[in-house]
Parts: structure tokens; sequence; C-alpha cells
């Protein structure tokens, strides 16, 4: 016979069980069953310069990513990413805002980043798959400032054109953004 008070009390105590705003008991997500692993996985490997904070560690779909690149255009910037999981992860690929203002041919003044592993429908093998992770994304958001940096094919076009036509006055606008809005 099934005792269903044994029943409830095993649903409370599974992490893949979780509840909705009624109380009612729902599964979890695939998306929130992949992040377990991947949150610790992302943790363990997080590149020098990174850090990844929850406000809510029970919600692990939506945090932000400090980068603090020690050289470079950006050296003794810290610079902060949200990074949001959708629902159907891992089809598809985090949203991610810069929250700091940049200069960067990548990076728009409004926080749109251009990264090629976010591409969600990509031509070559370099966009979106179901086989990256979030370790793979931070890996890249940190790379923008360093190996990953693209003039050649920007999202801030104006960031892009600025260094083509005077390097020196782009590095110069670019510590200038670095001491007021991206201090550590």
């Amino acid at each position: 016979m099934i005792n269903i008070r044994k029943k409830l009390e095993e649903a409370k105590n599974n992490p893949h069980i979780r509840k909705d705003c009624d109380g009612n008991i729902k599964r979890a997500s695939v998306r929130d069953r992949l992040l377990v692993k991947e949150v610790q996985e992302m943790e363990q490997t997080l590149p020098k310069g990174c850090r990844v904070h929850f406000d809510d560690p029970n919600q692990l779909h939506k945090f932000t990513l400090s980068v603090s690149p020690e050289d470079g255009y950006w050296g003794n910037g810290r610079f902060k990413f949200e990074i949001t999981v959708p629902e159907d992860y891992n089809i598809v690929p985090p949203d991610v805002q810069c929250l700091t203002r940049i200069w960067h041919p990548n990076i728009t003044e409004d926080g749109e980043v251009c990264l090629s592993l976010l591409r969600q429908n990509s031509l070559d093998t370099l966009g979106w798959c179901p086989t990256r992770k979030l370790k793979d994304v931070i890996w890249g958001l940190n790379s923008l400032f360093s190996d990953l940096l693209n003039f050649d094919d920007p999202l801030n076009v104006e960031a892009a054109e600025h260094y083509e036509r005077d390097k020196d006055s782009f590095i110069s606008k670019v510590k200038d953004y670095v001491s007021r809005y991206a201090r550590r």
C-alpha cells in the first residue's frame, strides 16, 4: 500500500523536485538540473581575475560575473556582466549584458556583447551548440579583454574605427572609461 505522507516527505527532500508559487510540487527543469552541475564546474575552473556572484544562491539561472583584467588596454578595471540562463538552456545560449560602461569594439556602451559562441544561429562552428557550457561563456567573456578582442568584426563600430584611426587616442579613451566607470 502506498503511503502518501511518506511520498510527500520524500518529495520535499528531493533536490530534483521544487514547488511553484502555489506550493504545488513540480519537477526541476532540465535547465535547473544542468545548472547544478555546471555552476559547480564553472566555479572550480574560473579564469584568474574572474568572480561569480549569485544574489540568490537558490536561483542558479541568474548571476553576475566580474572580470578584472590584470593587463592590456582594460587592465586594472573591473567589468560586471549579468548572465541569465533561459528556461530552454542548453538549446539556446545564456543572455549576457555588460553592466559596466566600456569603450570596446565588441561591447556596446549600452552593454550588448558580441561573442561568437553566444550566437544562436551561426553558419560556422563557433556559435552556440548544446555541448557548450557556462564555463565556456565565462572564458569567452574573459578573453574579450585579450586574445578574442576583435577589431575586424565589431559590434561597437565607432570604437573599432577609433582604434584604426588613432590607436593612442583609443587607448586614452579606454583608460578614461576604466577610471570613470570600472575602478576596482
